[in-house]
């Protein structure tokens, strides 16, 4: 097996760890996000210098699914896994329905320079950008008609550059996560959106198609989002 590898993690169930439970999954999502996105690197520490190399996401009730081009460690905090290549054998045409989490955005460049010089450029959450060019009162109840929107046109221009084509999508939920370890005052706080979408799909070039899953979709990939579940339809 040389990877890339598909792992499901479990929180240990012994006594030392649930223990420590509220500390490693606890029930605010702020906090659980930020706890899952630090536990996870227990499973990928051997190498102090290596960057996140593998996307997650999480299933709930302590489960991860995680795609990574090492396989996961031992950990005293996970059951014992065995990881699995990811190598899906697909060709052009090949119909699947997916599950993404994903935050969807645009890069827009500011005009300025950042410190080291390079172009400074901003992300723009697109269902925010969306809600924000309608009235204050008009916002919340077209929240998830935009969340629709978005999803399908961001998906469409993904497939059209990834080698697939969006056959339907539907967004099950839309919502905004604060950027952990914010420590001033809240306004201004940094925030991302996360998009929860399914749907199907058809493949029209293999390659770069999987090549993209395992890169993965969207910004904020440290924090569980990112990563494409795909079956056959």
């Amino acid at each position: 097996m040389s990877g890339p590898y598909l792992s499901r993690l479990r929180i240990a169930r012994n006594p030392q760890v649930a223990a420590l439970a509220q500390l490693l999954d606890p029930e605010h999502t702020g906090q659980r996000m930020d706890a899952h996105h630090r536990l996870l690197w227990s499973a990928f520490s051997g190498n102090p210098d290596a960057t996140r190399d593998y996307l997650w996401r999480e299933e709930g009730r302590g489960t991860f699914l995680v795609l990574s081009q090492r396989p996961p460690e031992p950990s005293l905090f996970f059951e014992p896994v065995e990881p699995r290549e990811f190598s899906p054998a697909l060709k052009a045409g090949d119909r699947l329905a997916f599950a993404l989490r994903v935050n969807a955005t645009r890069t827009v460049e500011t005009g300025r320079k950042s410190i080291g010089g390079k172009p400074h450029k901003v992300h723009i959450d697109l269902v925010m950008d969306a809600l924000h060019a309608l009235p204050p009162g008009e916002r919340a109840p077209e929240r998830m008609k935009a969340a629709q929107q978005v999803a399908e046109q961001w998906l469409a221009r993904q497939g059209h550059r990834h080698g697939f084509h969006l056959d339907e999508a539907a967004v099950n939920d839309y919502s905004v996560r604060a950027l952990p370890g914010w420590t001033a005052q809240r306004k201004g706080q940094p925030q991302f959106g996360v998009l929860d979408v399914s749907g199907r799909l058809s493949v029209t070039d293999p390659s770069a198609f999987i090549a993209q899953i395992v890169h993965g979709f969207g910004r904020a990939k440290a924090f569980g989002c990112g990563l494409m579940l795909i079956r056959r339809s």
